[in-house]
């Protein structure tokens, strides 16, 4: 796992500051990555099967300059803190455990990044905090979006996102099984009442907020408000896959019959 082009993926991510297994690093690292790497499923949309072996969503994300969902994301940035030195374990996520239980286990891959006290390193949620935190109870704050922490009866860490995504996940505080995040990963990318199989998702980081993506709705977030607006074209998809996100793929323009599929039947029970 050492042996990962380190200087290529800070090249992809812009960054040029120090390189030490400590707070202020993590942070930095962490920052920067949500903002150069978008995260999306767009391969899952395209048909093309995906992993949880961090060394392809390392070669995805820096050599081939794409973005991914969670196991690539924090697979990938996993294997750049344990080349610079860090302590990190993966954990499986549960999204929306208190709804789901059970049938949603290792639906989310999260890093634990062990120094003086335990932080969770997550930049596989797209639209989630932008900086590493810690597990714990009450409510935080990150730019201005607020995000909350609790402690569930049946002792997992559940984590709650800001107003304009209204999710959460739960996690424990123990290393992952990867054979159930292998298997999960399988089953989020081809069964039909997966949401990654229902829309097409892209996602990212601006300086003061976050733009996303989903089938043909763009929308704008900032701490205080969300703007939203239509995609028109196949073209313009790609165009804002492009400008946007930093992601050449001119054959989403294949995809732009599905995403509006996707996008009527998202509407479909609100106009029900």
């Amino acid at each position: 796992m050492s042996g990962i082009d380190l200087d290529a993926y800070l090249a992809r991510i812009g960054y040029a500051g120090e390189l030490a297994p400590d707070l202020p690093t993590l942070r930095a690292l962490h920052r920067a990555h949500l903002l150069a790497v978008p995260y999306e499923n767009l391969d899952v949309q395209l048909g093309r099967p995906l992993t949880t072996d961090p060394a392809a969503a390392f070669d995805k994300i820096v050599r081939r300059r794409r973005g991914g969902w969670c196991y690539e994301m924090n697979g990938a940035f996993g294997l750049v803190l344990e080349a610079i030195g860090f302590p990190v374990a993966r954990l499986a996520g549960a999204v929306m455990r208190e709804a789901l239980g059970a049938a949603n286990h290792a639906s989310h891959l999260v890093l634990k990044v062990d120094l003086d006290e335990t932080w969770l390193a997550d930049v596989g949620y797209g639209d989630g905090p932008i900086e590493p935190f810690q597990p714990g109870e009450g409510p935080y704050h990150q730019r201005g979006f607020a995000f909350g922490r609790e402690r569930t009866e049946d002792g997992w860490w559940r984590m709650r996102n800001h107003r304009f995504a209204p999710r959460s996940f739960d996690v424990r505080l123990e290393p992952a099984d990867e054979a159930e995040l292998a298997g999960k990963c399988a089953q989020l990318q081809t069964s039909p009442t997966s949401v990654f199989v229902q829309h097409a998702i892209v996602q990212r980081h601006t300086p003061d907020g976050i733009v996303l993506l989903r089938n043909r709705t763009l929308r704008r977030i900032w701490p205080d408000r969300a703007e939203e607006q239509p995609v028109e074209s196949a073209a313009q998809y790609v165009a804002l896959l492009q400008d946007l996100f930093g992601l050449d793929l001119p054959e989403a323009a294949d995809l732009w019959p599905r995403i509006c599929a996707q996008h009527e039947a998202s509407l479909a029970p609100a106009a029900g």
